[in-house]
């Protein structure tokens, strides 16, 4: 583990806990009703653990952003929370002002409250340092009403913002049960001292794929990457496979082609590391077809890996040890193109290797194969789960570091 606080370091009885989660779910455009309560029920846990011990339980959460049509109120969040816990969770509308203060004080042990979305502040976002963010209006008004800040917040980790990093620079920190577990298990990844390690990328973050394979492959955390997706299209691009004018068109217009001149260097340095689809699945007036790349161009849209590449795929999957999957390998909505998705995931769910899963889209394929139960590790992380693999900072991760420092001086 990381040198941070846990929940096993403090004693909660009769003491007022901040708890920051990520709650941030989406949202019916029309009715604002949480469509997926899968995020507010993965905090439930460290939600249950500090009731159970006694704890006043204060709530901070963000949903949307301002101006995007998934920011809202919290109080559909406090709801559902409320059903899960059997049990009335508060709510406030408000974040640091009179009518939080007065609810934090009049808290009992093993009660809940939940504020108002974070966001609405709109320093929040603001880029400060933790020093900075310490002096604001939502550090000086709730810090001195708590005992202790818990951050359960690993999706949220990579983000610099004030709920996450200015409490831990005047009050005790320490990490809740979700970025307790979510260390640990990528730490064993990021070590990865069992080979193979495999990184499988799909999906379209073409950024992410781009950086992750560099690093990963550089400095010898990887030996494979096998791409999919919108990701393996890219890819085989980059090398000058002709993927057809409808699909180089997809490309340009996100600005994925941007990341060719590195892609480029990537495969040709590390040209029996990086795998690249062999066939596709082409979208004929809604009709899948499979051809090769030999075949390629296409005039039609490639929407999924073809039958012998998801074969290679999962033969060398077998042989793992440590799998990191992030993005599907096609369109996965679409029954006729979830072929590539549905063989690489059951591959990884059959084999003995330690494999983590992260991003929306992956683990929502996941549950819709029913394969939860049969992958090592799901994080809660997507933008946080890359950035951690590939050595980057974390400023919450780095904020708890810092506070455990600060409690053993």
């Amino acid at each position: 583990m990381i040198n941070v606080r846990t929940m096993d370091d403090f004693d909660f009885k009769n003491k007022t806990v901040i708890l920051r989660v990520d709650f941030n779910s989406p949202l019916d455009p029309k009715t604002k009703e949480i469509t997926d309560d899968s995020r507010i029920k993965a905090h439930v846990p460290t939600i249950k653990e500090l009731i159970d011990k006694g704890a006043k339980v204060v709530i901070i959460t963000h949903q949307g952003r301002l101006g995007d049509p998934d920011f809202s109120t919290t109080q559909p969040h406090a709801k559902i929370l409320s059903n899960i816990l059997k049990k009335n969770v508060q709510y406030v509308d408000d974040i640091f002002g009179d009518k939080a203060q007065t609810a934090i004080k009049n808290l009992q042990p093993g009660e809940v409250l939940l504020l108002e979305n974070v966001r609405m502040w709109p320093e929040e976002t603001a880029k400060k340092s933790p020093a900075e963010f310490a002096k604001s209006s939502l550090v000086r008004n709730l810090a001195p009403l708590a005992d202790v800040y818990i951050d359960d917040g690993f999706a949220v980790a990579h983000r610099g913002n004030g709920s996450i990093v200015g409490f831990p620079e005047v009050m005790p920190a320490i990490a809740g049960r979700i970025i307790e577990r979510e260390l640990t298990a990528l730490i064993r990844v990021k070590e990865a001292k069992e080979k193979p390690c495999i990184y499988i990328l799909g999906g379209a973050k073409a950024e992410d794929a781009a950086s992750i394979s560099e690093y990963v492959l550089t400095n010898n955390k990887a030996d494979y990457v096998l791409t999919g997706g919108v990701i393996g299209q890219l890819f085989l691009y980059a090398t000058g496979v002709n993927i057809g004018d409808l699909n180089i068109r997809y490309l340009e217009e996100r600005s994925f082609t941007q990341h060719i001149p590195k892609i480029k260097e990537l495969c040709d340095k590390f040209p029996d590391r990086i795998w690249m689809p062999e066939d596709v699945g082409i979208s004929i007036e809604g009709k899948r077809k499979n051809i090769t790349r030999k075949n390629l161009p296409t005039s039609y849209p490639i929407l999924d890996i073809g039958p012998k590449t998801t074969k290679k795929y999962a033969d060398l999957i077998k042989r793992g040890k440590i799998i990191v999957v992030s993005g599907p390998m096609g369109v996965y909505e679409q029954n006729e193109f979830l072929a590539g998705t549905r063989g690489v995931l059951e591959a990884i769910a059959k084999s003995a290797a330690f494999s983590v899963a992260g991003g929306g889209n992956t683990i929502e394929v996941i549950d819709k194969l029913g394969l939860s139960n049969r992958i090592s590790y799901i994080s809660t992380g997507g933008g946080a789960l890359m950035e951690f693999l590939t050595g980057k900072t974390l400023p919450g991760i780095e904020a708890l570091i810092n506070a455990a420092k600060r409690a053993q001086t």
